[in-house]
């Protein structure tokens, strides 16, 4: 989903600042969404004025009875997203805000879409000395009930929110409807592992002012407030502490995302000890370790639990009486397991833990005749099983230069702990974002001295997004990358198909011919990509029966760059 951000203004009783806090926004040629809260006649005057004046920009919505900011922003933000807009830029109508800072909100929001922008206040000498100093009580309790100090001001109405996040909180969560909304949804919000980015703004309070704020009964709901969140951190203590090593996601837009925009999970600290245990201990008891780590990314990790059930229903239905696992909790969990698995047994492998017995073909002859043969070859793999086994045993007995092509960007942390366990790691490893022509003519230099070049057929590069070619995958269209099948073209070497699986015996590798070279008729270039993609997209099928939970997608593999959802999701 593309980035499309609006503008939220929730307003009651403000008439006199809602003009020109509206002519400010205005220049920014962004959507504008005004909520009125229940606001007196007058009130409504203006702002019907304003709908005709900035008609096709503004969209003013009206809540018949005043039920507190809180209550105004959830009804914008609810709309913004019914309008599919990505994010909301939420700003207060009395005008104290500073509107020439939208820009940096848009910017930064752009730059990591996940995040939600905070403004911290920089004030001016019209503050009221009591509420400057009042407000570093609220400051206090946020940073205890978050256990961070990553939220610095959760005050301040100058704020932008991903909308996906936002609003499937407050349609979850009964959130406060008044003053203490907006210092309830940032820590709710934290607790659900969002990033947060703070931006420094002017605010300035006019002497003739309005304000709503109730220093009673406003102080009294935010006190009950943080009373509530005091109560919810003790509960969430143990997930809060874990999460003080764990990244905070700040790429997403929502429910719809590229492969390469999901943040790499896991810390490098946590890698680095599975590594250090692994050393120590050997593998069997470090395994161990691995069932506890997945019920946590099982319990918090709810797009790849989605995107496994999704896959597991694709399965079911391409084959309804195979006896395919059935979507739900207990086989995400052994998805997930399996992940981890093969992800320990790479570290494994590159620390010389795992031996040539380990691993069997199921048919020798084709890589023999490739390797007596001296010639390099383009082997498409896939993100199922485990293809860096091959290549550590490789790397270990020096039997085939094996380079593998991979978009190292999205994984570094793991690929920086592999590395540590053995230099040969990063010496064949190429790290692309796309199949160019510079990038054509560096492989050609390495089929030409006699290696193997290992890519994946089941994901696109992140400048690729529209390179894609449909084919029926698992019951359903699926897009799957060109780039294999043009590089392949463009080196005009042999192709090969490479699958290595994990079976009751140990690691099983299938080694399978694809072409002998492919070619691709400028006038039927369209079609020739299409009959490649289906038949890779067959045997990635195939081998998919032959192990359902060792294919390592956990994004939604179905989704059209350009069209979106795709199939029966």
């Amino acid at each position: 989903m593309s980035f499309a951000p609006c503008i939220v203004i929730p307003i009651y009783n403000h008439k006199d600042a809602i003009g020109a806090t509206i002519a400010n926004l205005a220049v920014h040629d962004l959507p504008i969404f005004v909520v009125d809260d229940g606001s007196d006649e007058a009130t409504q005057h203006v702002l019907a004025a304003l709908a005709q004046q900035y008609a096709g920009q503004l969209t003013l919505l009206r809540l018949p009875v005043n039920g507190g900011k809180g209550a105004a922003v959830m009804a914008g933000l609810r709309a913004a997203r019914a309008a599919h807009f990505t994010h909301a830029l939420q700003i207060d109508a009395d005008g104290q805000h500073d509107a020439t800072d939208v820009p940096r909100f848009i910017e930064a929001a752009r730059a990591e879409p996940g995040a939600v922008i905070l403004g911290r206040p920089v004030y001016d000498e019209s503050v009221p000395k009591a509420r400057l100093y009042g407000r570093y009580l609220t400051h206090v309790w946020v940073w205890i009930e978050t256990l961070s100090l990553t939220i610095r001001d959760s005050m301040c109405g100058f704020r932008l929110y991903p909308l996906a996040l936002a609003c499937d909180l407050i349609d979850s969560v009964q959130l406060p409807t008044r003053m203490d909304f907006d210092i309830e949804i940032l820590v709710r919000l934290y607790w659900r592992r969002a990033a947060f980015r703070s931006i420094p703004t002017h605010v300035t309070y006019a002497s003739d002012g309005v304000s709503h704020f109730d220093v009673l009964w406003d102080n009294v709901r935010i006190s009950r407030s943080h009373t509530r969140l005091v109560f919810g951190m003790l509960g969430r203590l143990p997930l809060l502490l874990a999460h003080k090593v764990m990244p905070r996601r700040a790429d997403a837009l929502g429910d719809e995302q590229d492969w390469w925009r999901i943040a790499e999970r896991g810390s490098h600290l946590g890698m680095s000890l599975l590594a250090l245990s692994c050393k120590l201990f050997g593998r069997r008891f470090t395994a161990l370790w691995l069932h506890p780590v997945v019920a946590y990314f099982l319990l918090t990790g709810r797009a790849a639990r989605e995107a496994s059930s999704n896959y597991f229903r694709h399965l079911g239905e391409a084959a309804p009486n195979g006896g395919t696992p059935r979507p739900g909790w207990l086989s995400a969990y052994r998805h997930m397991l399996a992940f981890a698995q093969s992800g320990f047994d790479k570290l494994a492998a590159w620390s010389g833990r795992v031996n040539n017995a380990d691993v069997k073909f199921e048919d020798p002859s084709a890589f023999q005749a490739l390797a007596a043969s001296g010639k390099g070859a383009l082997v498409i793999g896939a993100h199922l099983g485990n293809l860096e086994m091959t290549r550590a045993l490789a790397a270990q007995g020096a039997y085939a230069k094996v380079t593998a092509v991979v978009y190292t960007e999205h994984a570094r942390r793991f690929n920086s702990v592999l590395a540590s366990a053995n230099s040969e790691f990063a010496r064949h490893l190429l790290e692309v974002r796309d199949f160019g022509p510079e990038t054509a003519m560096m492989m050609q230099e390495r089929v030409d001295a006699g290696e193997l070049l290992v890519i994946v057929g089941d994901r696109v590069p992140a400048r690729e997004a529209g390179r894609t070619t449909e084919a029926q995958f698992l019951g359903s269209t699926a897009p799957f990358a060109q780039g294999p099948y043009v590089l392949a073209h463009a080196l005009g070497c042999p192709v090969y198909l490479f699958f290595c699986l994990k079976e009751q015996d140990g690691y099983r590798l299938y080694f399978e011919p694809f072409a002998e070279r492919i070619e691709l008729p400028r006038r039927e270039r369209a079609q020739h990509l299409a009959a490649w993609a289906q038949r890779y997209a067959a045997r990635l099928e195939h081998y998919c029966r032959k192990a359902p939970y060792q294919w390592f997608n956990f994004f939604d593999f179905w989704a059209s760059p350009k069209r979106g959802a795709n199939g029966r999701t």
